[in-house]
């Protein structure tokens, strides 16, 4: 199962999000293969003309793949543990999911249009999170799913 991250902005090189989200991309392409996980694709959108959430969201609904389920990152979404979002993954993947693509808004949140449209959506906790933190954030959650399901010991209780 393929892992779309579309996301509002741009992390440049030089950034710390950058480093972070490239290390756990790289982690989990590198584990999940085995479990049918992955490749890990990230799509970067931006609203040059400053149209707002329904721009953006414009732009992330064309970087989501045709057929993919689609999860929103967002403050009301369903707070879930490690290990029930690796079980959330692996009943994707299971239930003959080919593409999943996880969509992280900009600075102001996902607009409702999108918001309504999505298949499931997740919440990392009641405090809202920086949009590029986000994407780094959501790297190591997948990567940690992929060692939890593959059995690895980097996932601790």
């Amino acid at each position: 199962m393929k892992v779309h991250v579309c996301a509002v902005g741009r992390i440049r090189a030089d950034q710390p999000e950058r480093a972070i989200f490239e290390d756990y991309h790289m982690r989990f392409n590198r584990t999940g293969k085995p479990l049918a996980l992955g490749p890990m694709y990230e799509v970067e959108v931006e609203d040059k003309k400053g149209g707002g959430m329904e721009a953006e969201a414009e732009l992330l609904s064309r970087a989501v793949p045709q057929g993919a389920m689609l999860v929103t990152l967002d403050e009301r979404g369903r707070v879930m543990s490690s290990p029930e979002f690796a079980a959330e993954l692996a009943k994707w993947r299971d239930g003959g999911r080919q593409d999943v693509a996880f969509v992280i808004g900009g600075a102001d949140g996902i607009a409702p249009s999108l918001r309504a449209r999505a298949d499931f959506s997740i919440s990392f906790g009641k405090m809202v999170w920086p949009h590029m933190l986000v994407r780094g954030r959501l790297a190591e959650q997948l990567y940690r799913a992929a060692t939890i399901l593959a059995g690895g010991p980097y996932h601790r209780v």
